[in-house]
């Protein structure tokens, strides 16, 4: 068996970056007011989400965009945040906005992410974007899935006709991916934790996704080979992802590097997605 693509998001992540950078330049040149904002509410002191806001404001400037700090005290209320968000809904200059995961307990996360306006929902965390992606309506995705289709793309992936099997259903990764993939023809079932019989179910996928939040939790043996394996999980303090992939990866075709895969993907789709929210504004 030939030796198995890597799939580089790392790479691909500043290639968008450097071609990110050009059109936005070319948006001021055409309008000196078109600067895109992307406004990033942080609720409380959990200092992994202050970490991942941080990388994203980086990623801003990094293509000579604009990032509106929004923080709020851990004691914020739900119509606190539901007013905040209604203020950046209205301010023309914002073109994305992401509320960081998770909130403190006492929010009704579901509702606060409702709140965001349509066309800047750049992170895809809307009930009416997820339902509009899934009808194949043209939206915005949610972050994270949407990088991993860019990636399958760029390296020419074909899902059409493919046994995928997506381990993991939360309603920001696991589910809209599975949306996506089945909109690309794809043949896809959703597992969990908790699903009965999922080594079996794996053994019989083209594509497998780890998207469980567990660290290796699939098995390199339960892998067929020749399969592409789409690891999203990423957990720092093991340096691994939710596939054990160092069993793995060689007897796969391709797969994502953990980390340098999945993870820059959700920031340039993030920074790109406000940047066509800003073209379309602007326009």
């Amino acid at each position: 068996m030939s030796e198995p693509v890597i799939l580089d998001g790392k790479s691909l992540a500043k290639e968008s970056r450097i071609a990110l950078k050009r059109e936005i330049d070319a948006l001021k040149q055409k309008n000196a007011s078109a600067n895109p904002v992307l406004a990033t509410i942080l609720v409380g002191d959990d200092p992994a989400s202050a970490t991942y806001v941080k990388m994203k404001q980086t990623s801003c400037k990094k293509v000579g965009m604009e990032s509106l700090k929004v923080e709020m005290p851990k004691e914020t209320t739900t119509e606190e945040l539901l007013a905040k968000i209604r203020e950046l809904n209205a301010d023309p200059s914002v073109r994305g906005i992401l509320l960081q995961h998770p909130v403190p307990k006492q929010i009704d996360e579901r509702v606060c992410f409702d709140a965001i306006a349509l066309e800047k929902d750049v992170d895809g965390v809307t009930c009416l974007g997820f339902g509009m992606m899934a009808m194949g309506e043209n939206v915005y995705g949610s972050a994270t899935p949407q990088g991993i289709m860019t990636l399958i793309d760029h390296y020419g992936i074909d899902l059409k006709g493919k046994d995928v099997v997506v381990v993991g259903r939360s309603p920001i990764l696991g589910k809209p991916l599975a949306m996506m993939m089945l909109n690309k023809h794809a043949t896809v079932t959703i597992c969990h934790s908790r699903t009965t019989n999922l080594a079996e179910k794996i053994r019989q996928a083209d594509v497998v996704v780890g998207a469980v939040g567990i660290p290796r939790f699939i098995k390199a043996e339960w892998i067929k080979d020749g399969a592409v394996i789409i690891d999203a999980g990423y957990h720092p303090a093991e340096n691994c992802g939710d596939v054990d992939l160092e069993n793995a990866a060689a007897k796969s075709s391709a797969y994502t590097p953990v980390p340098g895969g999945v993870g820059p993907m959700t920031i340039a789709t993030l920074i790109a997605q406000t940047v066509d929210s800003a073209k379309k504004y602007f326009r």
